[in-house]
């Protein structure tokens, strides 16, 4: 069913992305009274209507008691709206970047308050801003900044897809001390996330393994499990690693039964996670698949290649190989 127009809708959102988008591009940001806002909140507004009323009852009736009582709590609440803004203004706010994550998957970022004043700021709340048509609510992290000091939130937000994106935007308010008044400011993160393709979630065995250059491909053989198939019983001094687990039931006390996988075969095939060999899915589902097979390439210990259009990486092994090729399929 389509959602009818609201011309009211429309305008505030061209004009909420216009002013998001004249907000500077930055990692720390200072708040001053340039970038602080504020506004009464619904109880601020009761708070004004009492007031309102408990002045007229005092003129008409001339109640001094009244009077009193009205001027007392005007003075609060003016007194309560210095504070509140000045709960925000010079805080200093500094965003550390986050490290890459899968799609789909939480994405947790740290961001350091700093507070320079000789008094302790209260109440202070930081969310990630809802996207414009998002129907995902604000999710507060509150903290207190102790004086002449700083302490460290955590917000997180879940990337839908691939790629690399920059951090959504930020915003932190307070409502110190009577939550009569609102105090908010908005920020623009400049820092980055690579997101990775989400692994599939019940991903075939990896393919077979490739002959090398100058080798039969009946000596590159692989199993359907992933396991080449050369393997000879375990000798002391053979690596954990090489060792072939599933089968280590048939075992005795002794080691005897033991198998770990040939080396000395291994050396003649090679591991290539192919694009085009990924299965008859949509590049989504295939860079999934990829995905799915270069982390079990990485747990089992083996060397593995990729090979994307137009892009193609070596086989290698490693942490930062992994990184290498993750890399490679978020930016495909």
């Amino acid at each position: 069913m389509a959602r009818e127009w609201n011309p009211l809708v429309f305008v505030r959102s061209r004009f909420r992305g216009w002013w998001q988008a004249r907000l500077p591009l930055t990692d720390s940001v200072l708040l001053t009274q340039r970038n602080v806002y504020i506004l009464p909140t619904r109880p601020g507004f009761m708070l004004a209507l009492t007031l309102l009323v408990l002045l007229v009852a005092s003129i008409n009736y001339q109640l001094n008691l009244g009077y009193l009582l009205t001027f007392l709590l005007a003075g609060s609440a003016v007194v309560g709206m210095h504070v509140c803004h000045a709960t925000l203004r010079g805080l200093a706010m500094n965003l550390i970047a986050p490290p890459a994550q899968f799609a789909g998957a939480a994405a947790v970022f740290d961001v350091k308050l700093t507070n320079t004043r000789r008094s302790t700021r209260h109440g202070i709340g930081l969310s990630v801003l809802p996207t414009e048509g998002s129907t995902s609510q604000l999710h507060w992290v509150w903290t207190d900044v102790p004086a002449q000091n700083s302490t460290t939130v955590q917000v997180a937000f879940t990337p839908s897809h691939r790629g690399l994106h920059r951090l959504p935007i930020l915003t932190a308010e307070t409502r110190f001390p009577l939550g009569t008044f609102r105090v908010w400011t908005i920020w623009r993160p400049a820092a980055q996330i690579l997101v990775y393709p989400a692994p599939e979630l019940q991903a075939p065995p990896l393919p077979p393994g490739e002959p090398r250059s100058g080798r039969t491909a009946a000596a590159a053989r692989v199993q359907n499990s992933g396991e080449f198939d050369g393997i000879r019983g375990y000798r002391r001094g053979d690596p954990l690693k090489l060792v072939m687990w599933k089968k280590a039931a048939k075992a005795d006390e002794q080691g005897n039964g033991l198998v770990v996988r040939d080396a000395q075969q291994a050396q003649h095939y090679e591991l290539q996670l192919d694009f085009v060999k990924a299965g008859a899915l949509g590049t989504e589902a295939r860079l999934s698949r990829l995905s799915a097979w270069v982390l079990m390439a990485h747990k089992m210990g083996l060397s593995y290649g990729l090979r994307l259009p137009g892009l193609q990486i070596k086989p290698g092994s490693g942490e930062a190989h992994k990184r290498q090729c993750l890399e490679a399929l978020a930016l495909c």
